[in-house]
């Protein structure tokens, strides 16, 4: 990406700044950072902070020491301030930016309540206003070099997807599949799985989010598998679900349940329409088709930087879907004891207001004869 589309997004923030009277915004979550300037560290427990001065019209990167030849090389932000481990984050802020703010920025989620304590202490007259509703509002819609690192990434798992498949075999366990798969991940190109790989065999499969273990992938079982890696820093998460040899009736007729919910969702969307209606196209075929109680969490998120960001895909969403945005569709139907089905593709509504579904892998019911 051109340093140009950071100072850019820069830019629009210090706009949206100046429209709410925010004088200083003290920004500490990596992502947003990565975003606003093109730097990425996970600091862990060290403080990384970048502090946008609208009363001097000055920008600082505060990084941790071990970070600091890394940050130099950056070409959005020149002020790059250190700090080692001996030394108090706070006291190096506070020596750098004298400026008086009375309006502050910070990420509520983001900022933990002792480094908060720590602002007042420096600020004591200062008013903290939340601004992470704006900063989500900028990445909401995704630029074309976003949207080129999210068909990358699709492309990289897709190609996981396809070839870890042919690793299947019956008595494999969960965690046996998953190693194979993330072995892949690696081999193609991926930076890093997007999220912790879930491969759940037979009845587990009726946990939306549950963890791979030792249970063994047997004949006649389903095999749903949710995955997805970074590349350039930007995410793809796909689903699927496979039946290892003849499935049975019941999970053939579930599987076609989902796959219509899935196509009904996608044909929901539409600009300027509620994100709810998404949501609702889905689950009002579901609940039609009697399996209403086994679909019990929202049907997509938003995609990009982060595996889970905004929009939140859910019946009770009235923001409008917008041009630009990326997110999931992924309905499910999870029944204890028998199992689980969910199919998931990434959507990514266009400039002029088509819609192109950026994961290809097929959706058809496909039976692993093992």
């Amino acid at each position: 990406m051109m340093v140009s589309e950071y100072e850019s997004r820069l830019a629009q923030l210090k706009q949206k700044l100046d429209e709410n009277n925010v004088n200083l915004s003290f920004i500490t979550s990596p992502v947003n950072i990565y975003y606003l300037t093109g730097f990425y560290s996970e600091p862990h427990e060290r403080l990384l902070a970048l502090v946008i001065d609208r009363t001097s019209e000055e920008d600082s990167l505060y990084v941790p020491s071990l970070d600091f030849e890394a940050a130099r090389e950056n070409e959005t932000i020149h002020s790059i301030i250190p700090i080692s481990d001996d030394e108090s984050p706070f006291s190096v802020i506070e020596q750098n930016n004298q400026t008086f703010a009375n309006q502050i920025g910070i990420e509520k989620k983001e900022l933990n309540v002792e480094r908060y304590e720590n602002l007042i202490k420096i600020y004591p007259h200062g008013q903290f206003i939340n601004i992470e509703k704006i900063l989500t509002s900028l990445r909401l819609r995704k630029s074309d070099s976003e949207i080129k690192q999210v068909k990358q990434a699709i492309k990289v798992i897709e190609n996981v997807l396809e070839e870890g498949l042919k690793k299947v075999s019956i008595g494999m366990t969960e965690n046996e599949l998953v190693a194979e798969f993330e072995y892949l991940m690696r081999l193609k190109g991926a930076e890093a799985p997007a999220f912790s790989t879930i491969v759940l065999a037979g009845s587990n499969s009726s946990l939306p989010h549950g963890t791979p273990g030792d249970n063994p992938i047997q004949r006649g079982c389903p095999l749903l598998v949710d995955m997805g890696v970074k590349v350039g820093g930007y995410c793809s998460d796909i689903s699927r679900t496979f039946f290892i040899g003849e499935e049975s009736k019941e999970m053939k007729n579930i599987y076609n349940t989902v796959l219509k919910a899935n196509e009904l969702a996608i044909y929901a969307v539409e600009v300027n329409q509620s994100l709810g209606n998404i949501d609702k196209a889905a689950r009002n075929h579901i609940h039609a088709c009697g399996y209403g109680d086994y679909f019990n969490n929202r049907v997509g998120h938003g995609l990009g930087l982060e595996v889970h960001e905004a929009p939140s895909i859910h019946e009770q969403n009235q923001e409008k879907m917008e041009t630009g945005m990326v997110f999931t569709i992924e309905p499910g139907i999870y029944i204890p004891s028998l199992g689980g089905v969910r199919i998931e593709d990434d959507v990514y509504v266009k400039a002029n207001g088509d819609i192109e579904i950026l994961t290809t892998f097929p959706k058809d019911l496909i039976t692993l004869n093992k």
